[in-house]
């Protein structure tokens, strides 16, 4: 496994600042290009044994990934990043050039591809745009079969389960959630995270307890350090004992409020996020997640792409992967 100091010589800074940048410390002044190159480089120390041959070829066309989210907002939520580098890898080992739509960018003044991956969640006036500059489109994270394309998604339904599962094995009654709310990138259409109404489901199936211990921010660091400092104030000791968190980021943010309010984790609130973004190691503590196979999302997306442009299938598929409960330092 890499270390903060495996990062910190290729990011060309010192382990200190990887460790800050990794926990997210908003008292340290650092450029968003370094903390862009620490993150990256993070992602490719994690891809580095998975890491395909590039193949020795002529360029065999041009291919574009579509992008939900900004480069800013990359460095929030880093799992649309990790796919994002999954895509391009597998893309540059097929011998495609690689270009980047940008959200709320002019896609016609692009003209036409040969293909389209798009990583995240569209409303259906870009999705509709997006379809006039290819014939072969296929998303990645958003479920998008009734709509008749091509998608990869995640299991949703047996990773939230195993999460609950587990803090009742571990004799925890009392589970929160910190969901996260968003919208497609034209702000559109409000989206449902199917993580919520599983654990909303589940929950009440289990252990019967009220949905007053859902509580609702967006998907970055930041918003779950305000969403837990709000948790604490308002439950007092009646704080749950567990936290499921929707991503990461959020569950990255609620350590850290945790951590300033003198509350013991795992010893007194334990927690598990969800993606298992390239860092969640690197927290203090190491955070417990579900682990999803991003790069290989990326790789199937593209996968997809390349038998509809060769024709070996017209009718939409969905490709659903696997998750993994990785256990850390967060949980008990």
């Amino acid at each position: 496994m890499s270390t903060i100091r495996d990062i910190a010589h290729k990011a060309g800074v010192s382990s200190a600042t990887v460790s800050r940048v990794l926990n997210y410390d908003r008292t340290l002044s650092v450029s968003d290009e370094t903390r862009k190159r620490i993150f990256e480089t993070a992602e490719m120390l994690n891809y580095s044994k998975y890491k395909k041959k590039v193949r020795n070829k002529k360029t065999v066309g041009t291919l574009a990934i579509a992008l939900w989210y900004t480069e800013q907002e990359e460095l929030n939520d880093l799992y649309y990043l990790s796919i994002r580098l999954g895509v391009e890898n597998k893309i540059q080992s097929e011998g495609f050039e690689v270009v980047h739509i940008f959200p709320n960018e002019n896609i016609e003044r692009h003209g036409t591809f040969d293909g389209i991956i798009a990583i995240g969640k569209f409303s259906d006036q870009q999705i509709k745009k997006l379809d006039t500059i290819s014939k072969y489109l296929v998303f990645i994270d958003f479920d998008t079969l009734s709509l008749g394309y091509d998608c990869v998604v995640t299991d949703f339904e047996h990773s939230v389960r195993q999460i609950i599962d587990h803090f009742i094995a571990g004799g925890i009654q009392t589970i929160g959630m910190l969901a996260g709310k968003e919208y497609t990138s034209d702000r559109v259409t409000l989206l449902q995270d199917a993580r919520l109404t599983i654990f909303k489901n589940y929950i009440q199936t289990k252990t019967k307890q009220s949905p007053e211990h859902i509580f609702f921010g967006v998907f970055t660091p930041d918003s779950g350090y305000e969403l837990m400092k709000h948790v604490i104030q308002k439950m007092g000791s009646d704080l749950p004992k567990a936290f499921f968190a929707a991503n990461d980021a959020i569950a990255i943010g609620a350590m850290r409020a945790l951590h300033e309010m003198n509350i013991a984790v795992p010893e007194r609130v334990s927690i598990i996020g969800f993606n298992d973004i390239s860092i969640a190691k690197y927290t203090y503590p190491p955070l417990s997640t579900v682990r999803v196979y991003t790069e290989q999302m990326g790789e199937q997306g593209v996968e997809l792409l390349l038998q509809k442009m060769n024709a070996t299938h017209r009718i939409p598929h969905r490709v659903t992967v696997g998750t993994k409960l990785v256990l850390r330092e967060s949980s008990l």
